[in-house]
């Protein structure tokens, strides 16, 4: 049991991790060293309808190295060919700071940043753009319980898929457990995050193509069938395990796909809401 237990909360743990570093909304993150003086840029690739996108860099070194500093970001929104606009930035404190206008809900600018110390110019990202979207406020209350049925959900997922393959006395009722905390977090709580920001409850099939709400529907859809083959496994009768193993495999696949791809993006010249990339 302990050993079960071990290996499905790092397993949960590790695909937390890969989740949020892999995911389109991450921040990019580089480190310029300009003339001696050693630059962390971290670039917000997520923002909010109703406030600028900060810009905020720390120039580590420059007051004492008595170089001159200056920063500018160049951006446009995406996906569009507009002109590109340059943002100078003001230098105070070791910092250089700015922000970029707040677009509507699943806007998109694109934009890069340019750091001169003294005679040297750094840029980031170095090949292209980052890429920031915006979105509606969401309740913190709705967000952390959104976000800890999934967790819970992905943790049982894993438990009863492990119990599955080692014929365990909880396959059914984890299997249960996964199904009820994938639907609660996911189908229901998920949608009213959606809802909060971009206006809308469901961009999956069939209304959309929203890779985060189709690959949640089919991981429930799967976790129904392992549950309804697993309603009669008891201690020493694991029928139906082999389909909590499938569906274990399954959720593991759904979470290694980034969280945020090909949802939803505002399409500036119609003023609908498209799915993309």
């Amino acid at each position: 049991m302990l050993a079960l237990w071990s290996v499905a909360i790092l397993l949960t743990l590790a695909f937390l991790v890969w989740q949020k570093m892999s995911g389109p909304t991450y921040p990019v993150r580089a480190v310029l060293q300009l003339e001696g003086v050693r630059i962390p840029v971290e670039l917000v690739r997520s923002g909010v309808i109703d406030q600028d996108l900060p810009v905020k860099v720390e120039v580590i070194g420059a007051g004492k190295a008595g170089k001159d500093v200056s920063g500018r970001v160049v951006w446009r929104r995406y996906p569009t060919d507009d002109p590109w606009q340059t943002l100078p930035l003001e230098f105070k404190d070791g910092f250089l700071t700015g922000g970029l206008p707040p677009q509507p809900m699943a806007g998109k600018l694109e934009y890069r940043l340019e750091v001169t110390v003294g005679q040297s110019t750094g840029v980031v990202p170095g090949d292209g753009h980052a890429v920031a979207r915006f979105k509606g406020s969401v309740p913190g209350l709705v967000l952390i319980f959104h976000v800890t049925f999934l967790v819970l959900g992905f943790l049982f997922s894993t438990a009863a898929g492990l119990e599955g393959l080692t014929k365990g006395p909880g396959l059914r009722t984890y299997s249960r457990l996964a199904l009820g905390f994938l639907v609660v977090g996911g189908l229901m709580l998920g949608p009213i995050v959606q809802k909060y920001a971009f206006d809308a409850f469901w961009t999956g099939w069939p209304f959309g193509q929203d890779w985060t709400d189709n690959k949640l529907a089919v991981g429930a859809l799967l976790w129904l069938v392992a549950v309804w083959r697993t309603r009669e496994a008891a201690p020493g009768r694991p029928r139906g395990r082999w389909y909590a193993v499938l569906a274990m495999v399954v959720i593991f696949v759904i979470f290694a796909i980034p969280h945020s791809i090909h949802g939803s993006t505002y399409d500036y010249a119609t003023g609908e809401h498209i799915q993309r990339m």
